[in-house]
């Protein structure tokens, strides 16, 4: 670990990326979470207000619309509220925290990108509804548990046969620490292609029988 400062903060464009990664992960989660009529509207307004609050608006202002506009349309606007804040509220910290560059952000005491308040709260209030309402639910939970152990069940089958990599992953196996290389392999794939792979390399049945 003696590479990294960890006793600095991290550079702001590094800052505003955990917060961009927030926004992006938790709208598309909650649009991911409709589309599989895992949550309704009715469940999500009690328990988003903000949320609400922008379905209200766009209720109002459509209220001959199809429910699943109305829902995009809310979604969108929530977003743009959340990363609007971001962009306004980290200027403004920025600003007063006097840094005049990349090294003077990393010796501040605290980060200075950030929602304000009022939008933290409310960003807050739409993780925790998603760790209890989506996050939580048994098909979630046995669908993530499978991934789990298909993700395992490839990193042991690619340290065994690391020909089955591609060719670049497999000559650096020759040569790096071949767990290392795997990782790198696995890391860089997405959930669906990551389950195909384990579907072709190792069969439906394999998750299964471990059991």
């Amino acid at each position: 670990m003696s590479e990294y400062r960890l006793d600095e903060r991290p550079p702001l464009e590094a800052q505003l990326i955990d917060f961009v990664d927030e926004i992006a992960y938790n709208t598309a989660d909650l649009d991911d979470g409709y589309e599989a009529k895992l949550l309704d509207t009715g469940m999500i307004r009690s328990g988003v207000p903000l949320f609400a609050e922008l379905y209200g608006e766009v209720e109002r202002s459509h209220p001959q619309g199809l429910e699943k506009l109305k829902f995009n349309e809310t979604v969108k606007t929530m977003l743009d509220r959340l990363a609007t804040d971001l962009i306004e509220n980290t200027r403004t910290a920025a600003a007063a925290s006097g840094a005049q560059s990349a090294e003077e952000v990393r010796r501040l005491t605290r980060r200075v990108a950030g929602f304000s308040p009022q939008v933290a709260t409310e960003n807050g209030a739409l993780k925790k509804f998603l760790v209890e309402r989506l996050y939580n639910q048994p098909a979630i939970v046995m669908d993530r548990q499978r991934s789990v152990e298909a993700l395992g069940q490839l990193f042991e089958f690619y340290l065994d046969h690391p020909e089955a990599m591609p060719k670049s992953y497999a000559e650096m196996a020759q040569h790096a620490p071949r767990h290392r290389v795997v990782c790198d392999y696995i890391a860089g794939m997405t959930d669906h292609f990551l389950l195909r792979q384990h579907q072709d390399l190792l069969g439906a049945s394999s998750i299964s029988a471990a059991h």
